[in-house]
C-alpha cells in the first residue's frame, strides 16, 4: 500500500516521495551526499485536525535519497566511482560497475506501524496551548502584513524595477569573505549558551559586535541560526511538546520552519535590518514530481530581507540540515546556497503566496512553479546550466528523450532510471541511456524499454576528483511508445565517447563515441591521437562474448603519438569497446578509463575461426618497443599485414645491428606438428643494415608473427612486437631451410629458397657467406661450391636419397671446422 506524509510542522527538510521509496537501492544523498535539510522517510497515519492546525508552519526542502533509504544497503559504482555506504547512502570513489545489494525487509513493516502509532497518538496528545499560539501568531502575522502593505509597496516596486539586480555572485564573490565573521559567531554563540544567555537582544549584540555593514550583521545571524537552533524532531514527530515561540525556539535550540524564520525576524530587527517573514509553497515534505499547488495551503515559511537597496531572500531552516528520522534525529549538515539565494534560482523550491516576494522582474504562476524542474544546491554549486528540457515532465519522441546540460568546468555524471508502476518503483539498468560529455556539455538520450512512466535522476561531481556524486536534479518521464530496439550493453564507466578529462590523460579530442557507430563489415579500426607516451589496454564486451573470445576480438598498436585498436565482431547487435591507458613510463600507475565507444554490428559478422590469433600482445605492428630497440623504417607500418599470395617480404632497417629472431604460429593448423615447424617458413636476409623478413605461408588461415631482439651477447631476446598475417590464397608454400646459429648477418641465400629438395635430382646452390673461406654441400657426396667474382658461391649438388642435405662453411674464426650453416630436408617425389 502506497503511503505518503505531508509536513506538518515543517520538517526541517523532510522529503517523502513514497513510503515504498524507503526500500529503494538508490541514494541520493548522504550525509556528503547532499547537504540540504531533508529527513529519512516516515509514514504515519493523519490527524485532520492537526493537519488543519499545522498547515501553516512550513514545509521542508526534499530529503535526498539515502536520507530516505534507512533499511537498505546498496553499491552503485561508475568509472572511478562507486555510491555506496549502506543507511546513509555515502558515495564513495571505487572504479566498478553498478551494482545494488538486496536490502534486509525483515524489520521494516513493523518499524513503520510502530512509528505510525507512535506519531498518531503523540499528535492527539498536542496541547491546546501549541494550537492557540499559531491561531494567535497567524492573525499577528496577518495583520502585519496588511498594516505594512502600503509602507512597503513603493520600496518593493523600486526594488524590483531596478534595471539590474546585483547577483549573490556580485555581493557574495567568495564565502571565505566571512570567515572571520562566521568564526565569531559561531564562538561567541557557544559562549553564550555556556553563560545560559538566551535573550535576543543580548545574542544578536553580541554575535553581530564588530560586524560593520548589515551584511556582515546578517551573516552573524544566518550562521548562528544555521548552527544553535536544531530541528524540533520529537515536537515534529508528535514526541514532546513542540515548540513554537521565538522564545522557546532561543532557550530550547529547537524549532519547525516557522521559529527559524521568526527568530530571524526578530534579530534582525535588532541589528535594524529590515526583515519580512514571507510564507508559499516549497517542494520539500511529500513533494512529487509534476504535482499541482493549485487550491492548496501554504507549507513552508522563510526570510526576505532588505540590503543596500534590494530585497534578498534566505531560508535558515533549510541551511541547517535535515532529520533521520529512522535515529529520530538532527544530523547538522550546513548549505551556503540557502544564504541570500538569487531569486532566479529561489523560485525552483520556494514559491510565495504574494507574487512580489518571488522578487522576478516577470513573475511565474502557480502551475508554472510546479512544473519546474526541482534543481538541488549541487547543480547551482557546479555551476550548471540546464538546456533541455525546461520542465521536469518529458514525454518521449520515437521512444527517445533527451536531457541537456552545460557548464563552464569539467564535471563528472552519473544517473538512475526507475520505472513508476506498481507499489514501488522498480530500478532499471542504465543500459537504456546513452550519455555523453564534455569539457563543458552533457547530452543523456534515454530510450525506455516499454511503454510507461519512469523517474530519472540525476548526480554530479566536479571533474578531475574523487568526491561523492551529489544528486542535481530529477525528471519524470513519460514513454507512450518505446523505440523497437535491442538493449544496449552495460557500461560500468557510465559516459561514452571519450571522457571529458581525457585530455588530462594524454588523450586529444576525438569524434569518435558522440554517437553510436554503426558498422556493416563486422570490423573496425578506432585510431586515438596522443599528447604523450601511453600504454593502453582494451576491453570488449557482448552479450554473447567471454572473455577469451573477446580478447580474440582485438589487437592493440601503440606508437609514441598514437594508439590504434582495431576491432572484430563475430556477432550482429551492440558492443562496448572500452579504453584505458597510463603514461608509458610509469609502470607502477594504475590504469584510468579514457573512453568508450558503443559499437552496432549490423552485417558482416566476422567468423570466429578468422578472429586473431590468442595471445597477442599490447604492441602489435611497429611501436614504441621496436622503436626504443632502434628498429626503424618498416615497409608494413600496420599490425595487420594481407597476403592474397600466400608469401610476403617485411623489410626495416637495424642501424643498431641488434640480433633478431622471429616465432611464426598459427592456430587449428592442417600441418601436422611432426612434418614442419611454422619458424621455418620466415627466412632473415641481411644487406648491410636493411633487414628482410621473407615469408612463405603453408595454408590459407590467420597468423601471429612475433618478433624478438637482444642488443648484447649477455641479454636474452626479448619481445619487439606482434604482426598479424591473414592469407587467402590456397597456394601451399614450402619452409625455407632450417638455419643455424653460423648463418650470420649478411648471408644471403639466392638458390633454393625453399627447405625441401627433391630426391634424386640436381640442385643449384647460389650463396654469400662472408668471411667464408670454404663452402660446400653435404649429402650422399660431398659437393664444394666456387667463388665467383661477385663473391657468391656457386654450384650444383646431387640430393641422392636423402633424408637431409646440409650446407657447411669453413669460416676464418674457426678455420679447422666446417660449420653447418643450414639444412634441407630431402623427399621423394610424392611426399613433396
Amino acid at each position: 500500500m502506497k503511503m505518503k506524509m505531508k509536513c506538518f510542522n515543517c520538517f526541517n527538510c523532510f522529503y517523502t516521495k513514497r513510503r515504498d521509496r524507503s526500500s529503494r537501492k538508490t541514494n541520493k544523498s548522504s550525509s556528503k551526499v547532499s547537504e540540504e535539510p531533508p529527513v529519512h522517510t516516515l509514514t504515519s497515519q493523519t490527524n485532520p485536525q492537526h493537519e488543519q492546525q499545522s498547515k501553516q508552519d512550513c514545509k521542508a526542502e526534499a530529503v535526498p535519497k539515502e536520507d530516505a533509504v534507512v533499511l537498505k544497503e546498496w553499491s552503485f559504482k561508475t568509472s572511478g566511482s562507486s555510491i555506496a555506504d549502506g543507511k546513509t547512502g555515502r558515495m564513495t570513489a571505487r572504479p566498478q560497475s553498478v551494482n545494488a545489494k538486496e536490502p534486509n525487509k525483515s524489520s521494516e513493516k513493523g518499524d513503520m506501524t510502530d512509528r505510525e502509532e507512535q506519531r498518531s497518538l503523540a499528535k492527539r496528545r498536542e496541547s491546546k496551548e501549541n494550537g492557540t499560539y499559531r491561531l494567535k501568531r497567524k492573525n499577528s502575522m496577518t495583520q502585519e502584513k496588511d498594516s505594512r502593505k502600503s509602507s512597503t509597496t513603493s520600496s518593493k516596486k523600486i526594488t524590483l524595477n531596478r534595471p539590474r539586480r546585483q547577483l549573490k555572485k556580485d555581493l557574495i564573490p567568495n564565502p571565505e569573505v566571512f570567515h572571520k565573521i562566521d568564526t565569531h559567531a559561531i564562538n561567541a554563540g557557544r559562549e553564550l549558551r555556556s553563560r545560559k544567555i538566551f535573550s535576543v537582544q543580548a545574542i544578536t549584540k553580541t554575535i553581530t559586535g564588530g560586524a560593520i555593514s548589515d551584511l556582515d550583521k546578517l551573516r552573524a545571524i544566518w550562521i548562528w541560526l544555521c548552527h544553535y537552533i536544531e530541528y524540533d524532531v520529537k515536537g515534529y514527530l508528535g514526541l514532546s511538546k513542540m515548540v513554537c515561540s521565538p522564545e522557546q525556539v532561543i532557550l530550547t535550540g529547537r524549532a519547525v520552519c516557522s521559529g527559524y524564520s521568526s527568530v530571524c525576524l526578530q534579530m534582525c530587527r535588532e541589528a535594524g535590518i529590515e526583515c519580512r517573514e514571507v510564507s508559499g509553497h516549497s517542494k520539500g515534505a511529500g513533494y512529487q514530481l509534476g504535482q499541482s499547488y493549485r487550491n492548496n495551503d501554504s507549507d513552508h515559511s522563510w526570510n526576505a530581507v532588505f540590503l543596500d537597496g534590494q530585497w534578498h531572500l534566505l531560508d535558515a531552516c533549510w541551511g541547517a540540515g535535515y532529520v533521520d528520522t529512522d535515529k529520530q534525529v538532527f544530523i547538522k549538515r550546513y548549505k551556503e546556497f540557502y544564504f541570500l539565494t538569487d531569486p532566479e534560482d529561489f523560485i525552483d523550491s520556494h514559491y510565495p503566496e504574494e507574487d512580489e516576494w518571488q522578487l522576478l522582474e516577470s513573475p511565474i504562476g502557480i502551475e508554472e512553479f510546479g512544473k519546474r524542474v526541482l534543481k538541488k544546491p549541487d547543480f547551482y554549486t557546479l555551476n550548471l546550466t540546464l538546456i533541455h528540457p525546461k520542465h521536469s515532465l518529458i514525454v518521449t519522441e520515437n521512444g527517445e528523450a533527451t536531457v541537456s546540460m552545460s557548464f563552464p568546468q569539467l564535471v563528472h555524471f552519473t544517473y538512475q532510471i526507475s520505472q513508476l508502476s506498481g507499489k514501488k518503483p522498480q530500478e532499471l539498468s542504465k543500459s537504456m541511456g546513452f550519455l555523453t560529455s564534455t569539457q563543458n556539455s552533457m547530452k543523456l538520450r534515454i530510450m525506455p524499454p516499454k511503454p510507461g512512466m519512469y523517474e530519472l535522476e540525476l548526480f554530479a561531481r566536479t571533474g578531475n576528483t574523487s568526491e561523492i556524486f551529489n544528486w542535481i536534479c530529477s525528471f519524470q518521464l513519460e514513454c507512450p511508445s518505446p523505440k523497437t530496439s535491442e538493449e544496449l550493453p552495460e557500461n560500468p564507466h557510465v559516459c561514452w565517447g571519450l571522457q571529458p578529462d581525457a585530455t588530462s590523460l594524454g588523450l586529444e579530442p576525438c569524434n569518435y563515441g558522440n554517437d553510436i557507430i554503426s558498422l556493416e563489415s563486422g570490423s573496425f579500426r578506432l585510431v586515438l591521437n596522443t599528447t604523450r607516451t601511453l600504454m593502453v589496454l582494451c576491453e570488449l564486451s557482448h552479450k554473447n562474448l567471454d572473455k577469451t573470445l573477446s580478447k580474440k576480438c582485438l589487437a592493440i598498436q601503440t606508437e609514441p603519438d598514437q594508439l590504434t585498436c582495431s576491432v572484430l565482431c563475430p556477432y550482429y547487435g551492440y558492443y562496448r569497446l572500452s579504453v584505458f591507458v597510463r603514461d608509458w613510463a610509469n609502470e607502477a600507475d594504475s590504469f584510468e578509463n579514457a573512453g568508450n565507444f558503443l559499437l552496432h554490428c549490423t552485417g558482416g559478422a566476422v567468423n570466429l575461426n578468422e578472429l586473431f590469433p590468442s595471445g597477442l600482445s599490447g604492441s602489435c605492428g611497429p611501436g614504441i618497443k621496436t622503436q626504443e630497440a632502434g628498429l626503424c623504417e618498416f615497409s608494413h607500418t600496420e599490425a595487420l599485414v594481407y597476403t592474397q599470395e600466400g608469401k610476403c617480404d617485411i623489410t626495416f632497417q637495424n642501424p643498431k645491428d641488434i640480433d633478431l629472431l622471429c616465432k611464426l604460429t598459427k592456430e587449428q593448423c592442417d600441418q601436422p606438428p611432426s612434418q614442419t615447424t611454422l619458424s621455418n617458413h620466415v627466412l632473415f636476409t641481411h644487406n648491410g643494415s636493411k633487414v628482410t623478413m621473407s615469408i612463405n605461408l603453408p595454408e590459407s588461415g590467420v597468423y601471429r608473427l612475433t618478433l624478438f631482439g637482444k642488443t648484447s651477447f649477455q641479454q636474452e631476446f626479448t619481445f619487439l612486437c606482434d604482426y598479424i598475417l591473414k592469407n587467402t590464397s590456397a597456394n601451399k608454400w614450402p619452409p625455407f631451410p632450417c638455419m643455424y646459429n653460423a648463418w650470420k648477418k649478411g648471408c644471403v641465400l639466392y638458390e633454393p629458397q625453399v627447405g625441401r629438395l627433391e630426391a634424386s635430382s640436381w640442385v643449384k646452390f647460389r650463396v654469400h657467406v662472408p668471411g667464408a673461406q670454404r663452402v660446400s654441400v653435404h649429402g650422399d657426396e660431398s659437393v664444394d661450391l666456387q667463388l665467383s667474382e661477385s663473391g657468391v658461391w656457386e654450384g650444383k649438388a646431387f640430393t641422392g636419397r636423402g633424408p637431409q642435405l646440409k650446407l657447411a662453411a669453413t669460416l676464418s674464426e674457426t678455420p679447422n671446422m666446417i660449420t653447418t650453416l643450414m639444412t634441407f630436408s630431402v623427399v621423394k617425389p610424392n611426399e613433396k
